[in-house]
């Protein structure tokens, strides 16, 4: 009996002993649905200073100071360090709930917090001298957490509490927090540091009419105008692929002048064959290689040939009427008129394209001295990088692009389907498969009986086979109204810019769509793209824009 008593007093000797120890490490572990996952993070506990050390790469330090009852954030970006500062009394406060756990040998009590419509069950205890917490946003004031479980599947729990000296290298706290910020412009600043994101053009103008005094020679990053100034043109120096990575091309547009939705288009330059576009634009549109219509027109640069390659869009999008210039003129209640139009898309199946010295442009057709700004970036999203990753080598060739990009400065409208297909022939080299067309297209002729408002079936056939088609046709032209300042109101009460039209609204990108062409083995193929092109009525047309690119594997 007095054994047992003695072992007894023993374990409360040693219990109040941990109790008072104010240095700790303790390892975190994870379970999804019960299972052991990879991975493990630390807490490093001196005293009243922790620093949580989260697993996988991270972009930025997080700390905690119990005298100050306030977290620290600190990010390094590129050199620059940003701080944030923020009490516990402005994290979610904890619902403190019945239940007793006991965690790496510690009782615990529970609680309960809603995060962003999580639901985070918390283990903690508040009896000892440590504290701390493995997510920042999660109970930082209420003591020692010792486990969490988010919506019920995904846990983190402690797998060992370490009482020892904390060196000052583990703790690592911040002696330089460089600009302190506020939580808005500190979660930007960390979002940014995750990617890379490069220039291209910045607040150019793109209009008509007005002097152009390009650089005589070749130059990189220098702007060059063309077709009027309805072009914008640079060389720039992209960086080599990394597997996995994703790239995103962004534009932001608004009216300098011009109040019409307009056709635009991103595009880039092929410089691998003796003839380019790049010397359409400089010598004009006799300059590129033409083929003549059943109608008698002839069309110039719009499909691939043994010596020239079209140009390769990367985006096409339409301007709204008149965002931000005119929105101080067409002011209604409740109208919110935005600043800008946005423009975000995915173009990594591109990135083979997109490497080294290229040229990059921008085209909105217009006849406005006052015409559009436009700023350009692409923005760089690492993938995996570790031991294993792999990069997957792909096969890119535009192969047709039938948007008349010098429209200002004489290039044909696409008007070729009233009486034919638009037709290419392609060669595809050994060790190339599984390929796919991406596929862009859009109508035009902008009144009643036009084939901008009458939807139009697109076939695509290769080899004579048809291999797919689709009516392009979008009917959510309305969810963007303010947008379009400056679009007209009819008496039905809609505005020109809420009409369903072929495939494109104002202030939106067109999307492509993938075609697959499994059947396509290297050797020479035909393509060909059918439209019913509607007729015209006194000086009123209709065309078709569309673009291919051919897309496959390489072995």
């Amino acid at each position: 009996m007095r054994g047992i008593l003695l072992g007894c007093a023993l374990v409360m000797t040693s219990a109040s002993l941990f109790a008072q120890q104010s240095e700790a490490v303790i390892t975190y572990g994870f379970k999804n649905n019960g299972k052991e996952s990879r991975g493990e993070q630390k807490l490093y506990i001196k005293g009243k200073q922790v620093r949580l050390a989260p697993a996988g790469r991270q972009t930025e330090q997080q700390f905690l100071h119990y005298g100050e009852k306030a977290s620290y954030q600190v990010l390094n970006s590129n050199g620059e360090i940003f701080t944030l500062k923020k009490p516990f009394s402005e994290y979610v406060k904890p619902e403190l709930i019945p239940g007793i756990d006991t965690i790496a040998g510690v009782p615990c009590k529970k609680a309960k917090v809603f995060i962003r419509s999580n639901t985070i069950e918390v283990w903690y205890t508040n009896d000892l001298t440590i504290k701390g917490t493995p997510a920042i946003t999660v109970a930082p004031g209420l003591g020692l957490v010792l486990k969490t479980i988010r919506n019920g599947n995904s846990e983190t729990y402690a797998r060992q509490i370490e009482y020892r000296t904390v060196t000052a290298e583990e703790l690592n706290w911040p002696v330089d927090k460089g600009t302190i910020v506020d939580e808005p412009s500190y979660q930007r600043q960390v979002i940014e540091s995750r990617y890379t994101t490069l220039p291209i053009f910045d607040r150019e103008q793109i209009s008509w009419g007005n002097k152009i005094d390009n650089p005589q020679a070749e130059t990189l990053n220098a702007t060059y105008k063309f077709a009027g100034g309805t072009v914008i043109l640079k060389k720039v120096k992209l960086p080599a692929t990394k597997p996995g990575q994703r790239l995103f091309a962004e534009l932001v547009q608004y009216s300098n002048g011009d109040a019409y939705d307009r056709t635009g288009s991103v595009f880039m330059i092929p410089t691998d064959k003796a003839v380019t576009f790049l010397q359409g634009l400089q010598q004009g549109a006799q300059a590129l290689p033409a083929f003549t219509g059943r109608n008698g027109k002839k069309y110039q640069g719009y499909v691939t040939t043994d010596s020239y390659v079209t140009p390769l869009e990367l985006m096409r999008f339409f301007t709204p009427f008149g965002v931000r210039h005119f929105n101080a003129q067409a002011r209604i209640k409740g109208y919110d008129w935005a600043d800008s139009a946005v423009y975000k898309q995915d173009i990594s199946d591109l990135l083979p394209r997109l490497q080294g010295e290229v040229w990059i442009g921008i085209y909105i057709g217009n006849y406005d001295k006052g015409g559009h700004i436009a700023s350009l970036s692409f923005k760089y999203y690492p993938g995996y990088e570790g031991e294993g990753a792999t990069e997957i080598k792909k096969w890119v060739m535009p192969v047709f692009n039938s948007t008349n990009l010098m429209e200002m400065a004489g290039q044909e409208y696409a008007t070729l389907f009233d009486q034919d297909s638009l037709t290419v022939t392609i060669d595809v080299p050994q060790g190339v498969k599984n390929l796919k067309l991406r596929y862009i297209t859009t109508g035009h002729g902008g009144w009643g009986g036009g084939d901008e408002f009458n939807p139009k079936l697109n076939e695509i056939f290769a080899d004579g086979k048809r291999a797919y088609h689709f009516f392009p046709w979008r009917e959510d032209c309305a969810t963007y109204r303010l947008l379009n300042p400056a679009s007209g109101n009819f008496g039905n009460g809609l505005s020109s810019s809420d009409l369903s039209r072929s495939n494109w609204c104002p202030g939106t990108l067109t999307l492509p769509v993938d075609v697959p062409l499994p059947d396509l083995a290297p050797g020479k193929h035909t393509l060909q793209v059918a439209i019913p092109l509607g007729k015209p009525e006194g000086g009123s047309f209709s065309f078709w824009n569309v673009s291919g690119v051919l897309i496959g594997d390489k072995e």
